[in-house]
């Protein structure tokens, strides 16, 4: 691999030091592999280049909640200094990923102050996200949760949904039926605004809501 012309494609992996860099492992990923799994010793930190890989538990029903979903980016980041990963990392998507060593990778942090701080940063963001990710998930009501993501993840409480709603429901922690048909009754009582892939909170019926 050429480090130099993947940091131009991926502007993400510019305060990367290219020593680390060039000694990374480039992984071919097919849908329904593992990067790994629940329990296993992190050895690696991954960035995935294309496709999706998403990391998953098991709800007490048996329900799939996914804790990210990555498109492009670094995976699992806090896992660096973890003993054991708390979750499941699942390729959904073909695509490739590289695999940076866990140990080249700390020392690199402790070693150059400016990778250092952009991986802080990077942390306190994915901290941030899963924060409002178990919020959410504490909430007992479908439509509850629904409201939250739009509030939480959307702007001005719309969104426009780049995954399909089943895939959107297991990130809720929902079946995709029990999606669907609060979807529709939030609709039907003039809560959401719901055209394909935009939902949308009616702030008008919000604030009569408010009102009452």
């Amino acid at each position: 691999m050429n480090w130099q012309t993947l940091v131009r494609a991926y502007p993400a992996l510019a305060s990367v030091p290219s020593a680390l860099g060039e000694a990374a492992e480039r992984l071919e990923l097919q849908p329904g592999e593992t990067l790994f799994r629940l329990g296993d010793r992190p050895v690696g930190i991954h960035f995935v280049m294309a496709g999706e890989v998403r990391l998953v538990r098991r709800a007490p029903n048996g329900a799939e909640i996914i804790l990210q979903r990555s498109r492009g980016g670094f995976v699992a980041e806090a896992s660096l200094d973890t003993k054991a990963y708390h979750c499941d990392a699942v390729v959904t998507e073909a695509g490739a990923a590289l695999r940076f060593s866990a140990r080249a990778f700390r020392n690199a942090l402790e070693e150059d102050s400016t990778f250092g701080q952009t991986w802080r940063m990077l942390l306190a963001h994915e901290v941030r996200k899963l924060r409002a990710q178990c919020e959410r998930l504490s909430l007992h009501t479908a439509a509850e949760r629904i409201i939250h993501y739009l509030e939480s993840e959307g702007t001005v409480g719309v969104i426009t949904l780049n995954k399909s709603r089943k895939a959107w429901a297991a990130e809720l922690g929902l079946t995709h039926e029990a999606l669907y048909r609060t979807l529709r009754r939030l609709q039907a009582d003039g809560i959401l605004d719901v055209t394909r892939h935009r939902i949308a909170i009616c702030r008008q019926s919000e604030l009569r809501h408010g009102q009452r």
